[in-house]
Formats: C-alpha cells, sequence, structure tokens
C-alpha cells in the first residue's frame, strides 16, 4: 500500500518549507503554497539559484491567510499583514510577465537586509489565473510550473545509492523541495508512471516530469551551495529533454483535505517520459 509519508507548504517561492500533519488542497496546489514571491528592483523573481541565502528564510502562515511571518537565524522576526487589495505590479519569473501586490516596506526591508539585495515581496492576486502546461492541465500561484510537486522515497533511495556508489555523501528529501511524499512503491521512480491518484479528499493528474536545477546542490538547513550532486548523478541515468528529471508535477482534479498517513490510490497509470 503506497502511503504519504510527507506534506510540505512552501508559502514564498525559493524559501524554507513548512511541514505539515494535513492540509488542504485547491486548485493552485496545497493551501498558500509558493503564494508569496521575493523580487529584485526590477520586478523580477528572486531564486535559490542566484540567492542560496533565500533556504535560511523560514515563512509562516498565521491567522488563516491574514498575516505572514519571517524568521531566520540572527535576524528579529518580522510580521507582515497579508495585503490582497492594494494596486497590482508587474513581475517577472522566467521570463514571463504576471502581477503582484507588494507586501509593504516591512517585508522589504527585512528580506532586503536577509539577503543582502535590495528586494520586495510580492502576493499572487485573487484573480491570479495562470494556466500550467503539461499532459494535464492546471493552475498555480508562483510555483515553478506546476501545482503539486510529488517524490517518492523509493526515488531518493534509488539516487543516493547510486550517490554512495561513487563516493560522496546522500542527499536528503528537502533538496527537492517536494510538496508531497509518498512511500509504498518499491520501484524508484513509480510517480513517472502515475496519470491519475487519489490521496484524501483530493485527485491529482500528471502534468509532466520534474526538471531539476542548480537548487538541488543547495543546502536548505545552511543556504549554501553544497558540490555537484545530485545533479552530476542524476545526469548520468535521468536525462530528460530539457535536463535531468526527479519527480513529477500534479495537476489538481479535485480540491479536498488530505493528511500525512492518507493511503494514495492510483486510478490510471501509464508510461514513463523517459
Amino acid at each position: 500500500m503506497a502511503t504519504l509519508v510527507g506534506l510540505t507548504c512552501y508559502p514564498i517561492k525559493g524559501c524554507a518549507g513548512t511541514s505539515l500533519p494535513d492540509a488542504d488542497m485547491t486548485r493552485a496546489g496545497l493551501a498558500h503554497d509558493r503564494a508569496f514571491m521575493v523580487i529584485d528592483e526590477d520586478g523580477v523573481f528572486r531564486s535559490q539559484r542566484r540567492d542560496p541565502r533565500l533556504a535560511r528564510v523560514r515563512p509562516a502562515i498565521e491567522a488563516g491567510g491574514e498575516r505572514l511571518t519571517l524568521r531566520a537565524d540572527g535576524m528579529d522576526t518580522a510580521r507582515v499583514e497579508v495585503d490582497v487589495t492594494s494596486a497590482r505590479r508587474d513581475v517577472e519569473m522566467f521570463g514571463v510577465r504576471y502581477t503582484g501586490i507588494d507586501q509593504g516596506d516591512t517585508a522589504a526591508q527585512w528580506l532586503s537586509e536577509m539577503l543582502g539585495r535590495p528586494s520586495r515581496l510580492v502576493r499572487v492576486p485573487p484573480e491570479h489565473d495562470r494556466v500550467t502546461d503539461g499532459l494535464t492541465p492546471g493552475t498555480c500561484g508562483y510555483a515553478d510550473s506546476g501545482a503539486v510537486l510529488v517524490a517518492t522515497v523509493s526515488s531518493l533511495a534509488g539516487l543516493n545509492a547510486r550517490i554512495e556508489a561513487r563516493g560522496a555523501e546522500p542527499v536528503p528529501m528537502s533538496r527537492f523541495r517536494p510538496n508531497i511524499v509518498i512511500d509504498g512503491w518499491d520501484a524508484a521512480h513509480t510517480e513517472d508512471r502515475v496519470r491519475r491518484l487519489g490521496v484524501g479528499d483530493a485527485e491529482l493528474a500528471y502534468g509532466k516530469l520534474a526538471i531539476r536545477c542548480a537548487v538541488t546542490t543547495v543546502d536548505q538547513e545552511s543556504g549554501e551551495k553544497a558540490g555537484p550532486e545530485p545533479l552530476r548523478t542524476l545526469a548520468d541515468y535521468r536525462r530528460a529533454t530539457r535536463g535531468v528529471a526527479f519527480g513529477a508535477k500534479f495537476a489538481v482534479l479535485q480540491e479536498g483535505k488530505l493528511s500525512v498517513g492518507d493511503e494514495v490510490t492510483v486510478t490510471s497509470w501509464g508510461d514513463s517520459e523517459l
């Protein structure tokens, strides 16, 4: 039996996640997931690709989404009243224009000090209607390209066995920043072949493979680059058209509550894209 063993929400794109015992799945993914994004002076998003210190920012959603708390070691805590009504501004992610609502000077000053670079924080507007691509189209907030990132314990075990075979240190699941972690499938990368699954009250459908970037080489505790793994080893056996793959992106077909310990039921299978 496959089981949901990990559930993580990332309120601010690129920042630390919050492990949850249960969560609400919305059309755009886990409630509040990637609803916020850090931008530079030109409105371009900041990422761990260039700003690995983002990993040290530990955001928390409070008061049902009306307040955002920012924490990091060595920094005073900042509390931000979430603004969903102010004027929209242009923001840019991967060369594509979207809109966001600036969350004010308190958040901007805190993030600028933390990152050592002028930064501001924006939130997805309520009318945000981004459409994601893949086998099953969907929607999401500021996530890279899909509402829900799914990874499995067996996939990580298979990868780490290869990493250790070359004399390197294994990597934790946090390097891949998944929303859902599933255990109980013996074969690595079984998530590649899932086309539709149910977990809790939610139903998800496969979008595409998750193509991995340099963020996976950042230690998510220290916020520092930690060497070539896991990309070096993934390149040996997980090459896809646009890079190397680990995990899969899913769209949300049915909203609902899900909890760690829920059974995962697959209702449709397909062939792996690799």
